[in-house]
């Protein structure tokens, strides 16, 4: 069982001192030459440290299981954006974790040291092991849970990190918990997603969750399917753990580095044939030896206790000349929460980054308004998690002096991205450059309409979805284009996807079109047009492409889709977003397989 004062959440995952010295004395070897260097990759991976694009500069991401975050965590983002990180920002990422990039090998013991004795932790954050934990943010506090899932996501962290057999999986593994059937966490998408769930046995309650498996986007994109409608909590970590080997001894996964997901080994076999695996499994010795009990590894922790006493939000209190403004605010960003008088308040975070002030502005006021408690989300926002109806006005003024209190995260305002080209050795193009680009855009239609405003939009820098791209209603991947001798950044387009809570998320279709980058911001207002130009009475934009299909949207935008001359006069379609020079398709090596 774990406590904490306000000021420090819970340590989930173990701080071993000895891995950090093992990483100076390694790092400082490779740098002398003493190290060769794909071994050297291999060891900083299983540290959460990536190579950039840009020699010599590393990033390195920090885990964050379930998204939980507390204040003293908040400070140590700050302080790394602050000294080490050139860019002086913190990403949050569609996993719920935070990177930060362009750091020298030399200064990440620093950098590791300064997360750690925050009890923060990136171990096995790269590499082909099983990556962070993602959870449900509003777990724990929605009023449709059957219980709280977040001891739960704590104890499979616990219980996986550092396990000998997750260390060199054929390829990376994902995990999440969501905390009902709204499904916020995105099951269908991950190696393995967890559904609570509850059922009487003699006349006592039984806790359990649906398992779903085999799940995941990147280029081949498949939905997860039923491993079992219903684990004890007594047996999900012995379910999971039969998952995993057999993930791991799949030798036919290991040939083809593109195809080494779990996800090809459960569609190539079925349903059915990997559920038998699972218990054949589980009927090995391995599953008789003594194990640490769920109990033992369960992460308990009271937040009501932490939180000022409850109270009821009255917009009314507002300044008569903010008084509009807050209750837009209230009405997208606020949700209460199953605990009378308190509320959960989303921030939306433009491209998920956050400054050092920022970092230090929400520490301050989660401690002060609220239990000191937060949750990043997978579409790059933070929940801010216990506050009492009567600090919630106090909050709004806060994130307005941090920049942070735009409304309508999950809508249209709050566009999806990954980094990009800006560090990213596998990126195409532009995505971050391209999300501000589209952001200003959809400023500037001054949207209104409340269907329209629910539209989603994802992009990724490349075709791995690292961005989520195909969960977008309107989706873009990097792509590239050719006029002769000359490239120009592209993008491919996905319609139809689905990541709305409430619905099932699945991946949308691919358009039989690619548009320059430059052009995709005007693309993006003309499939809006048409979606309101065509639609129902009431009909949300995924029923609606269901009923016309592509065509419409393609015939839309098919003059932005024929290649540019090179001349003069459209010299930008040549250059990226927030580019300088020409664009030439530069595409290294990932590491994600070392």
């Amino acid at each position: 069982m774990t406590t904490s004062s306000r000021a420090s959440a819970p340590t989930v995952i173990p701080i071993l001192d000895k891995e950090f010295e093992d990483f100076r004395t390694e790092a400082a070897e490779f740098l002398a030459g003493n190290r060769v260097e794909q071994q050297f990759i291999g060891f900083r991976l299983h540290q959460g440290v990536y190579g950039q694009r840009q020699p010599g500069r590393q990033m390195i991401r920090v885990k964050l299981p379930f998204g939980g975050i507390g204040p003293e965590q908040m400070e140590a983002m700050a302080q790394v954006a602050e000294k080490f990180a050139p860019l002086g920002k913190g990403h949050i990422t569609t996993r719920e974790a935070v990177q930060f990039h362009h750091i020298p090998l030399a200064e990440m013991y620093d950098v590791l040291r300064t997360l750690g004795d925050a009890g923060l932790s990136s171990r096995e954050a790269c590499s082909n092991v099983v990556r962070n934990v993602t959870g449900d943010p509003w777990a724990g506090i929605r009023g449709d849970e059957l219980f709280d899932i977040t001891p739960y996501a704590a104890a499979f962290v616990r219980y996986f990190v550092r396990q000998p057999y997750t260390q060199a999986l054929p390829r990376k593994f994902k995990v999440t918990f969501s905390g009902s059937d709204a499904d916020a966490a995105l099951t269908p998408i991950h190696d393995i997603g967890l559904i609570p769930r509850v059922r009487t046995v003699d006349g006592k309650e039984q806790r359990g969750f649906r398992m779903v498996v085999g799940g995941g986007l990147s280029t081949m994109a498949k939905d997860a399917v039923l491993l079992e409608d219903f684990v004890p909590v007594e047996d999900f970590l012995r379910y999971s753990e039969a998952i995993i080997r057999i993930f791991n001894d799949a030798s036919e996964l290991r040939v083809n580095i593109l195809k080494a997901r779990l996800k090809f080994l459960v569609h190539r076999i079925g349903e059915e044939a990997f559920r038998a695996r699972v218990y054949e499994y589980l009927a090995q010795d391995w599953a008789k030896e003594p194990r640490p009990s769920v109990e033992s590894l369960l992460m308990i922790e009271d937040e009501s206790a932490l939180a000022p006493a409850a109270s009821n939000l009255d917009v009314s209190v507002a300044p008569t000349a903010e008084r509009d403004a807050f209750a837009r605010f209230v009405a997208d960003n606020v949700r209460a929460q199953k605990q009378a008088g308190y509320y959960a308040i989303e921030v939306l975070v433009p491209q998920g980054d956050l400054r050092p002030e920022q970092w230090r502005g929400l520490a301050s006021l989660i401690t002060e308004l609220g239990a000191g408690r937060a949750r990043t989300t997978q579409a790059q926002n933070i929940v801010l998690r216990w506050i009492p109806g009567a600090n919630v006005l106090a909050a709004w003024q806060r994130l307005r002096d941090l920049g942070l209190a735009d409304a309508g995260p999950q809508t249209i305002h709050d566009v999806v991205s990954c980094p990009g080209t800006d560090s990213c050795k596998l990126g195409i193009t532009s995505s971050m450059g391209l999300n501000r680009a589209i952001s200003e855009r959809i400023a500037l239609m001054d949207i209104s309409d409340p269907l329209t405003s629910k539209v989603l939009i994802n992009i990724s820098g490349c075709p791995n979805s690292c961005g989520q791209h195909h969960l977008g209603n309107i989706g873009f991947h990097g792509a590239a284009m050719k006029n002769d001798a000359r490239q120009i950044p592209a993008y491919n387009v996905f319609l139809g996807g689905e990541r709305h809570e409430g619905s099932v998320a699945h991946a949308g279709t691919l358009a039989k079109l690619r548009l320059p980058a430059k052009r995709v911001p005007e693309a993006v207002e003309r499939f809006l047009k048409v979606y309101e130009g065509q639609r129902h009475d009431g009909e949300e934009f995924n029923t609606f492409f269901a009923r016309v299909g592509v065509k419409p949207f393609e015939d839309a935008v098919e003059d932005l889709t024929i290649t540019p001359e090179f001349a003069t006069n459209n010299l930008q379609e040549f250059i990226d977003w927030e580019r300088e020079g020409l664009y030439v398709l530069e595409r290294g090596e990932g590491e994600c397989q070392v």
